[in-house]
């Protein structure tokens, strides 16, 4: 059985980074320190692009059935970036070179249920706040601030009552809260070289956890068992899931969550699976090998179509391209190679311009990622589309998740795929729209293949890209390979 290389497990331990502190023999010290620095440094390059003070919320953990039983806590993405730790019921309030912290201390019950906790004073001292304050002492701190909504309702909210103005959702500000917004945009958008090493750690553990699912897939029997065999590898490390797995038999389904399917020969099995890091930074992945450890011939046929849609769209990928004729790119490869087996006819670039493709390929070529799997999606598409620009109507276009040039520093996804939708295909619109161009008879040929997405993260340079998750095979050669563990 072939052997998966783990890393150490990382640890987000906010109490002993605390301590290194107090101690100057820590070996923690100088990670503690670096923070801070990553922090102050992402602060001033806010008040750089703004003139007015700023007040963020981290959010609570809801309950899931009843009061003390609480769903695992997720801190809000744009608190996590200035305040650097998942602090739970926190808030931050900045202005120019200033930050104050708002929290309450744990209680004495607290420490009896969850074990003893680090002080405010503690914690401020370990992100660079100036000052700190109960959470009782945010309202009057608060006025004239701008913020953005979090997900929550009841500290959204909360919010609300606190500022005096309705916060409906962070796709639709208005006032000082999207110009605020607007800036974290532009900041969040090109990784600082704090942002790039939790990102890189993502990615490897992201990368392992494919490779332990394809080395599992030949002793499982259903879906649940392979991604219980790939998660089991983030949560060794400390870390969870950036966004539901999808570990599907039914690849034409494409956020498919549910994994009671059994594996037999001849199916495909995708796995969109990511890690996030403790300190809340996503990858997110995709490959999709036979569950027999050999592809079909059709099979075969149809990967290496996306596979080469997948690697032009990365080889294409530097400063100044645009994101959105990267994924034309990718329509038009992927287009080219169904002509060439016969499953499309016509010019393969005439058939992209009728939206032909998105028969086949519906979805974007991809979106950035950050502490966000989709980064700043909760924004709508303020973060992925430039300003001014606005989605296309056009079938082939409106899932494009970013539209905006490549800028060194941008961590962006390329995933293209090959699905057969029945809603799609049998949907009477698009079957009479596509008559004539898509042989039918020849398409069910290819009935062995449902769904087909292989996706990498990609890291745009100042002269070209990196594929961060290039450990991860792609080539259907060394797929087979760790499948069946030659």
């Amino acid at each position: 059985m072939m052997q998966v290389t783990t890393e150490m497990p990382i640890a987000l331990d906010i109490a002993s980074l605390t301590a290194s502190l107090k101690n100057a023999h820590s070996d923690k010290l100088g990670e503690a320190k670096t923070l801070a620095d990553t922090l102050r440094k992402r602060r001033k390059r806010l008040f750089d692009l703004i003139d007015f003070p700023v007040v963020l919320w981290s959010g609570c953990a809801p309950s899931r059935n009843y009061p003390a039983n609480k769903l695992q806590f997720r801190a809000s993405s744009h608190f996590l970036y200035f305040a650097g730790l998942p602090l739970e019921n926190a808030a931050i309030r900045m202005e120019a070179g200033r930050l104050e912290l708002f929290m309450d201390d744990p209680s004495p019950d607290d420490a009896l249920w969850h074990g003893k906790k680090p002080m405010r004073e503690e914690i401020a001292e370990l992100i660079g706040a100036n000052t700190d304050h109960p959470m009782g002492e945010l309202w009057w701190r608060s006025q004239g601030c701008a913020t953005i909504p979090v997900q929550d309702v009841m500290i959204n909210n909360q919010q609300s009552g606190i500022l005096h103005r309705w916060l409906y959702s962070a796709s639709s500000l208005n006032s000082i809260d999207w110009d605020l917004a607007y800036a974290i945009v532009r900041l969040r958008l090109n990784h600082d070289a704090g942002a790039l090493t939790e990102l890189r750690k993502a990615a490897a553990s992201t990368v392992d956890a494919h490779k332990s699912g394809m080395a599992a897939t030949r002793h499982c029997k259903t879906e649940a068992e392979v991604r219980s065999a790939m998660e089991s590898v983030f949560t060794a490390r400390n870390m969870t899931c950036a966004y539901n797995s999808i570990v599907t038999v039914r690849g034409e389904v494409l956020h498919n969550q549910q994994y009671h399917h059994p594996l037999q020969q001849g199916d495909l099995l995708l796995a969109d699976v990511g890690a996030e890091t403790p300190m809340g930074w996503a990858s997110d992945v995709t490959r999709t090998w036979p569950v027999s450890g050999k592809f079909s011939s059709t099979q075969r046929a149809i990967y290496d179509v996306v596979l080469a849609a997948h690697d032009a769209c990365i080889a294409k990928i530097c400063p100044g391209v645009e994101y959105k004729d990267i994924h034309l790119l990718g329509a038009t490869t992927l287009t080219q190679g169904l002509v060439d087996l016969g499953i499309m006819k016509g010019d393969a670039e005439e058939l992209v311009e009728l939206d032909a493709h998105a028969a086949f390929f519906p979805h974007g070529i991809g979106h950035a990622i950050g502490l966000d799997v989709h980064d700043m999606e909760d924004l709508g598409d303020l973060a992925g589309y430039e300003l001014g620009r606005i989605r296309s109507d056009r079938f082939g276009l409106n899932y494009l998740r970013l539209d905006r040039p490549l800028k060194a520093g941008m961590l962006v996804s390329i995933e293209p795929g090959f699905y057969q939708v029945p809603s799609l295909l049998n949907y009477p619109d698009k079957r009479e729209k596509y008559q004539e161009i898509v042989d039918w008879d020849r398409l069910a040929e290819f009935s062995d293949v449902r769904g087909i997405r292989i996706e990498d993260d990609v890291l745009v340079t100042e002269s070209g890209c990196d594929v961060i998750t290039s450990d991860l095979p792609s080539h259907p050669d060394a797929i087979e390979h760790f499948v069946s563990g030659w």
